[in-house]
């Protein structure tokens, strides 16, 4: 039948024990599962952010424009497809040369790391574009950073931080590959 060494207040107690074991459990499983969705950036994280890192912010949620170090930028998300994009214009596309636009797809391979130039509404851009949700708060400072640089360095070294990946030491411009035949 039952043990007789067993009592029945232990038995008590041991059941006790065990359901404080299993809401503790619960309890952390929801906190980081709390802290999982809110780590995730959308347009009212991203906003708090801005406001902390550039030196002005004008707009509404997903379209603001900021000013980073005296260098106007946009900050443009779209919270149902998960995208964003840092944008700062750099100059018309009718003030650029061939030799010019080689060293930007150079750069965009070796120097201008994060951002990249791109050409839109017949100006050159420098561009971040990432995935909205998973942006974490260093990759936006990051990217803030190097967009003013990679903007800054436009005709000079084309470069968004020191680090040049497979590019040189960085005292020459990156070269194209592919020579004319």
């Amino acid at each position: 039948m039952s043990d007789p060494s067993v009592n029945s207040s232990e038995v008590l107690r041991l059941h006790q024990l065990k359901a404080i074991h299993m809401k503790i459990r619960l309890l952390v499983a929801a906190l980081l599962f709390s802290i999982f969705v809110n780590a995730q950036m959308n347009n009212e994280r991203l906003e708090t952010l801005l406001t902390q890192q550039v030196d002005s912010i004008l707009g509404t949620p997903g379209r603001w424009q900021v000013n980073y170090q005296k260098l106007p930028m946009m900050v443009v998300t779209d919270e149902a497809n998960d995208r964003m994009r840092i944008i700062a214009p750099i100059v018309g596309v009718d003030e650029l040369n061939k030799e010019m636009l080689l060293d930007c797809l150079a750069a965009n391979y070796h120097s201008v790391l994060d951002v990249k130039y791109a050409v839109s509404n017949d100006i050159l851009w420098c561009v971040f574009i990432h995935p909205l949700s998973p942006l974490t708060e260093g990759e936006l400072k990051s990217a803030i950073e190097q967009v003013y640089y990679g903007t800054a360095t436009f005709g000079t070294t084309y470069s968004s931080t020191p680090l040049l990946f497979g590019g040189g030491n960085g005292e020459q411009k990156p070269k194209p590959l592919i020579k004319k035949t």
